[in-house]
């Protein structure tokens, strides 16, 4: 790659991230999942040539680029965004089926892969293995994604979310000793076995030992501070300084992260952060973390377009059902004796155990000397680019099909007789503005405007038998109300504030009284 100088890379990130925000704006307005679309545009603009796109696909597919940006710069913001909004309570809950499938349910498919990877394709046994751990867990960056832009039921999405998060980090640990050390475990026999508990012990207790450790520290600190923006701040250097950390004495940085920020969304956010920090600590994550999965289902995009998949289709056609299959040994093995998880469900973590921008970045970082690399490579990338387009398209019909989509008692009611109402409503606003417009007579107007308010009062009288049948209906309407006025009160106090009619301090205070409001509204949904 030619050197570039620093103004130029930053129009080239400009450029993509301009790529990025259309097409997630336009699948989000067509309500569609938005990582597929991005994938499967950035694979076209791989495919075809296009002279003002070439510098960055040039860029962007540098493998070092790559890496930097997906593990070092993207990861820690996505695991953290993720693990700050989890609530404890959820995760306690919720544990037995998180841990059965982000602990034997990974150990079970990496076994499964790794040895019918090598005794069926050949493979030695590093690269088997490698490919088995990049092929065991599920990616939290492509796989939150879609669950939160298809919608769940609560309960089946914080296990999706547990099992993605701690998984990744196990599969990341078995990736570093699959590729690196369990050749000269091997040779050593049952002390090499020893050996590689040990530092499978080791990397997983570090990183729970340093992302507990800062969690707290930081946790602790926002007790003496009431200031968002710098709290915001605060949260930026633990999740990257947890993972940095972590790494940098070769322990695991996806569990420090995960584990520092669970302790500072829950425990920080209790001692030391008032509604007002949690509301825009959230708000800057959030935002952070849609600019993050759209820039990496685009590069993921990009990058499998590199890889000639055509030479090696055999392969690739026996891999996927491969990966398929100890999926759902997995999936279903870990989860047979805990009972309170529907077998629906089951199908749906099955299914939703998507690959994604995680293990295209492990494989790239292969020494270039490694036995079997191109092989894994091509496997690695034909499993993802299945993975995302296949079954993420096939996942919200797979959800809608399997009836696990919540659906409030009632909800379709009322949204038909909403949707009448509004009819209805238009419909008497168009008259009297085409009475005016070609001086339609009163009396033809009249007929039709009493004939729709009559409809229009039988549909009032049916909205509020179903409020007195389903009064969550009504007070779901209610706080809807309340959040919209109180956003207008928080206008109101800007506007006097930006006019000097009151001080700072009091402005200051209007808004915490109004921002508490809202998040009492929001915490009851």
């Amino acid at each position: 790659m030619q050197e570039l100088d620093l103004h130029h890379i930053f129009e080239l990130g400009l450029i993509l991230v301009m790529i990025a925000a259309g097409i997630t704006a336009i699948a989000k307005k067509v309500k569609q999942p938005y990582p597929i679309a991005l994938v499967i545009i950035g694979a076209l603009i791989g495919l075809f040539d296009i002279p003002v796109l070439q510098p960055l696909k040039l860029f962007i597919t540098e493998g070092e680029v790559f890496n930097f940006v997906i593990i070092t710069l993207f990861l820690p913001a996505l695991l953290g965004e993720a693990a700050l909004k989890l609530p404890f309570s959820h995760l306690q809950e919720n544990k037995e089926p998180i841990f059965s499938l982000a602990f034997a349910g990974t150990f079970l498919s990496y076994l499964i892969i790794g040895f019918s990877t090598y005794f069926f394709f050949d493979f030695s046994i590093p690269a088997a293995f490698v490919f088995a751990a990049l092929m065991s867990a599920t990616d939290p960056v492509s796989v939150l994604s879609i669950f939160k832009s298809v919608g769940v039921n609560k309960r089946l999405a914080v296990v999706i979310e547990g099992e993605s998060l701690f998984n990744d980090g196990l599969a990341v640990v078995l990736f570093n000793i699959s590729a690196f050390y369990l050749l000269s475990y091997l040779d050593a026999g049952w002390a090499g076995l020893g050996s590689g508990v040990w530092e499978f012990v080791r990397v997983v207790s570090l990183g729970l030992i340093i992302g507990g450790s800062l969690g707290f520290g930081f946790s602790i600190l926002t007790k003496y501070f009431d200031d968002y923006p710098l709290e915001i701040i605060f949260s930026i250097i633990l999740f990257y300084g947890s993972f940095l950390m972590a790494e940098s004495v070769h322990a695991s940085g996806v569990i420090a992260v995960v584990v520092a920020a669970l302790i500072f969304g829950n425990y920080g956010g209790r001692i030391g952060m008032s509604p007002t920090t949690k509301l825009n600590i959230n708000n800057f994550w959030d935002v952070a973390a849609l600019l993050a999965n759209s820039l990496v289902f685009l590069m993921v995009g990009l990058e499998i377009t590199r890889i000639d998949l055509v030479d090696k289709w055999q392969l690739i056609l026996a891999a996927i059902p491969l990966v398929l299959i100890a999926r759902s040994i997995a999936v279903y093995s870990s989860l047979a004796f805990i009972k309170s998880f529907p077998i629906k469900w089951q199908h749906i973590l099955n299914w939703g155990g998507l690959k994604g921008s995680l293990s295209v970045a492990l494989v790239l970082s292969l020494p270039r000397d490694f036995p079997g690399r191109e092989d894994v490579l091509v496997l690695a990338f034909s499993v993802v680019l299945f993975s995302l387009v296949v079954q993420g398209l096939s996942l919200k019909p797979l959800i809608g099909w399997l009836g696990v989509k919540p659906q409030e008692e009632g909800s379709a009611e009322f949204e038909q007789l909403l949707a009448q109402l509004h009819r209805y409503e238009t419909a008497i606003t168009e008259i009297h503005r085409v009475k005016q417009k070609l001086y339609i007579t009163d009396p033809v107007s009249e007929e039709l405007i009493n004939t729709y308010e009559n409809r229009l009062d039988m549909l009032k009288a049916q909205i509020n038998d179903l409020f007195e049948k389903i009064p969550d209906l009504k007070q779901n309407q209610m706080d809807t109300l309340v959040k919209h006025t109180l956003y207008a009160e928080h206008e109101a106090i800007d506007n006097l504030l930006r006019e000097e009619i009151i001080s700072n301090e009091i402005a200051e205070r209007e808004h915490e009284r109004i921002t508490d409001a809202i998040i009492k509204i929001e915490g009851k949904h």
